[in-house]
């Protein structure tokens, strides 16, 4: 079945146009699995833009939103195959290609957005992006997705307040540590089955970003947001190498150039989005939390023990937290007061 899904995908983009000439012009497709209205998705308008002015007509990507040439694995692999150009994933998508790519899944590997960003523009982000060369997966550009923090039934001050709580979590090992360690019961569920879970209590909560735990419509049955933010997963601009090498090296520069473009837009984008969902969350009555997140940090250090003994991911590890970057507070946007974080339980 996964043959004929690729056969008829690549017949649909061959149909569409494929990548190659066109007299003298080289045309990109570029599909992912997002809305338009998605700040990654607006970054890749923008990259289309770039690139075309830049070249001055010459090298042209058009993009395909909204999973109409598949899925974020399936496009993986036709790009694999060389049938598609160019997605987005999610960090966490790449980790069964490159081993390093585990470390984006640690809870508080960075201690800060701007900690965050200073590794993954700076040689050790673009040591990971030319790692998946060796699976025809080479990687352009880091985009935001936000930081992970908890949503639930009842408020979450503490690690403590986790106890006996249902929380999903993503088909992740060390996600399912993660709860575990601070004392949650870890439930993988899929995103698509959540709300209902919610709503009838197989789970308590959950753990998003708020763009996510807004336009999910999860806090109509998770009344309190915990900005604890234990995790910051990526998103990834993956190129086919298959495509890469036939740019020529000029064609390569206009192509980084509007891609590099284009991460500073999104990084707006996504800002603007965070901020209106958390207005917007606090509009339709969530209570936001933001609470001390040492506790949580120290909860989850046990976790790295995971990869002790992976060297690739350890060290990798090691590095990361090396840098002298302070611990950050979760801020919200002008004009919403936070609930001071407590030990008191709330049912």
């Amino acid at each position: 079945m996964k043959k004929i899904y690729a056969l008829t995908l690549t017949f649909t983009i061959l149909v569409l146009g494929g990548c190659g000439l066109k007299s003298d012009v080289t045309v990109l497709k570029l599909g992912h699995t997002l809305d338009t209205k998605h700040s990654v998705h607006i970054a890749m308008e923008y990259m289309a833009k770039r690139v075309d002015e830049i070249s001055e007509g010459k090298l042209q990507v058009e993009v395909y939103p909204g999973g109409v040439l598949g899925s974020e694995r399936e496009s993986l692999e036709l790009l694999q195959l060389g049938s598609l150009d160019l997605t987005k994933v999610s960090a966490a998508a790449m980790e069964g290609f490159v081993e390093e790519y585990k470390v984006f899944g640690l809870p508080y590997i960075f201690k800060s957005k701007e900690h965050s960003y200073s590794v993954l523009d700076g040689p050790i982000g673009k040591n990971m992006l030319a790692k998946g060369d060796e699976f025809w997966l080479r990687g352009l550009c880091f985009y935001d997705a936000g930081a992970r923090s908890f949503y639930a039934s009842r408020a979450i001050n503490t690690p403590a307040d986790l106890a006996g709580l249902k929380i999903r979590v993503m088909q992740s090992i060390t996600a399912v540590e993660m709860i575990r360690a601070m004392g949650g019961s870890p439930t993988p569920i899929s995103w698509g089955e959540l709300y209902t879970a919610l709503q009838s209590g197989v789970v308590d909560g959950a753990e998003n970003n708020p763009p996510s735990f807004y336009l999910s419509h999860h806090y109509e049955v998770s009344g309190y947001y915990t900005l604890n933010e234990h995790t910051m997963i990526p998103d990834v601009m993956i190129m086919s190498t298959h495509a890469w090498t036939k740019l020529t090296e000029q064609e390569k520069k206009w192509l980084q150039q509007a891609v590099e473009e284009s991460v500073i837009v999104q990084r707006e984008e996504w800002q603007k989005s965070e901020d209106e969902s958390l207005r917007s969350l606090k509009e339709e009555g969530v209570e936001i939390i933001v609470p001390d997140k040492e506790p949580f940090i120290k909860a989850v250090e046990g976790v790295y023990d995971i990869y002790r003994n992976n060297p690739q991911v350890y060290n990798l590890i090691q590095e990361i937290r090396a840098a002298d970057v302070p611990l950050e507070k979760a801020e919200l946007p002008a004009g919403i007061e936070e609930t001071a974080a407590d030990s008191t339980e709330i049912d």
